[in-house]
């Protein structure tokens, strides 16, 4: 999918920093419709289907954390990256456990964000290239639909989740550091929290795990990171 061809809604009820996204992302190509609340942001992605949601927490009425639950449980492929303040990493985990794909602090360099969006594109367009399923016991990972099955029942799963559990079902046995996930998953000039990395492996373990808290498929490494079991 190309810039002209993306989509982005931009959800900010400060019209300075709404603008400034607006004028950047248009810059690079991107399609942009703006919204000033929750209820205007929900309404609109029910019209317009973005592609892309760029959400900021504080909005009045319906603020940005159930905005990212209902949109997500309605629209399980858009990307949703979270506006958030300063020091608030509860906002940040927040976010991230109900489904958003990343997030960006403020005060931000617009043009990073504009780096992000298009690193999140590429990831999905490299998911989304014909390839052969990735079956592991009772999981079955479709490269080309972009679906997650288990036991036969589809699952789920942001794009997100998509990209980690393909990494993970590629490199069975190995030992994966939250470094090298950040990078795979998130690009290596992404400077964002580790705990983004458990906070996913929290949300995939509660999708494919028949006991999350007994996790048999992502095992942790303590002080590393996290590995796929062998089988």
């Amino acid at each position: 999918m190309s810039e002209m061809e993306t989509k982005v809604l931009v959800v900010e009820d400060e019209e300075s920093i709404r603008k400034f996204i607006t004028i950047n992302l248009e810059r690079s190509g991107f399609k942009v419709f703006q919204a000033v609340s929750g209820e205007k942001a929900l309404e609109m992605a029910d019209c317009f289907k973005p592609d892309i949601m760029v959400l900021d927490i504080m909005l009045p009425g319906i603020d940005g954390f159930e905005v990212c639950r209902r949109v997500r449980e309605e629209m399980p492929d858009i990307v949703i990256i979270m506006l958030t303040a300063r020091g608030l990493d509860m906002d940040k985990i927040s976010g991230l456990e109900l489904g958003a794909d990343d997030y960006m602090v403020k005060p931000f360099n617009p043009l990073e964000l504009v780096a992000r969006i298009k690193t999140i594109m590429r990831r999905i367009s490299v998911n989304k290239q014909p390839q052969e399923t990735i079956c592991f016991e009772n999981l079955l990972l479709d490269l080309k639909s972009q679906k997650f099955f288990k036991n036969s029942l589809e699952v789920e799963l942001t794009p997100t989740e998509f990209s980690i559990l393909k990494i993970f079902m590629k490199n069975t046995g190995k030992a994966l550091s939250r470094n090298e996930l950040l990078n795979s998953v998130w690009g290596k000039n992404y400077f964002g929290d580790l705990k983004t990395v458990d906070v996913y492996i929290r949300r995939i373990r509660e999708k494919i795990e028949d006991n999350p808290s007994e996790p048999y498929f992502i095992e942790t490494v303590w002080g590393y990171g996290y590995r796929w079991q062998e089988g």
